[in-house]
């Protein structure tokens, strides 16, 4: 990553948050601990942030508190080819009629492309999905209720009386901070709680992740690996987490730019 790119994530963060420490940054950017503190130094220099023991905080403090992660307008840059296709290769499983849940996120963002031709009903708590489906497709949208958190594009409710209890789906479609042996991860209290909501209102779970996803990891769990029906991936998975998802019976989809190969669980 860029200098410029790890200074605009680093910026952002500390708008997000009272104080950003090293360790999240060196998780939101993927680089090392030394290369972040001189990134601090270099900010705090330019007057752009204030280093502080440990990390570093806005020169004005935000007034709204956002959630933990990078924003969807850095996110919806990153390896956006492997993106589309595990989207394409989502939209594969879904048939006119169907009622499917969208996670807000920028891989399952790169949904909206190939649903443009299909007429589903989708639920969603992405502002950027419902906005291209309800002008670019015939699909029927509905959108969760809740607060709108900017960076992440996003509505989040923690209330149990909002709208996503009266919809039903066939399968959910989302993303992850990260997935490991332990399950699907999440980087925001706020996050899990909503979406632990919205998993309990599908029968599938269906989990696009690219291959990076596959090393990362968070302090928070969203659902173990066995809640999982399926991941859609990229070529890059390696055979160790191949065989992860299989033994804990999860069917594993390949999708490359030109083809999308079919693991199954057993397999």
């Amino acid at each position: 990553m860029h200098e410029k790119e790890r200074h605009r994530i680093i910026l952002s963060a500390v708008q997000d948050r009272p104080v950003v420490t090293v360790v999240d940054l060196c998780s939101l950017t993927g680089v090392s601990e030394a290369t972040i503190r001189r990134d601090i130094s270099t900010l705090h220099m330019q007057k752009k942030l204030r280093r502080v023991r440990g990390g570093a905080e806005a020169i004005t403090p935000p007034q709204f508190v956002g959630l933990a992660g990078r924003p969807f307008s850095v996110n919806e840059t990153l390896r956006i080819n492997e993106k589309r296709a595990i989207a394409r290769a989502a939209v594969e499983m879904c048939e006119d009629g169907d009622s499917i849940i969208i996670n807000g996120g920028t891989t399952t963002f790169q949904m909206v492309h190939p649903l443009a031709n299909r007429r589903l009903q989708v639920f969603t708590n992405s502002f950027p999905i419902a906005e291209h489906l309800l002008k670019h497709s015939k699909n029927t949208v509905m959108l969760s209720g809740g607060t709108i958190y900017r960076e992440q594009n996003i509505i989040l409710s923690p209330f149990d009386n909002d709208v996503t209890r009266n919809f039903y789906a066939k399968r959910m479609f989302m993303g992850a901070q990260g997935l490991g042996p332990i399950g699907l991860m999440e980087a925001d209290p706020l996050l899990i709680q909503a979406e632990q909501k919205l998993i309990g209102q599908a029968d599938e779970l269906v989990v696009l992740v690219d291959s990076s996803k596959f090393s990362q990891r968070s302090s928070l769990v969203l659902c173990p690996l066995d809640r999982i029906s399926t991941v859609i991936t990229d070529d890059g998975v390696s055979d160790k987490t191949a065989a992860m998802l299989a033994a804990a019976d999860v069917k594993l989809i390949v999708a490359s730019s030109g083809s999308i190969q079919e693991k199954g669980a057993a397999s």
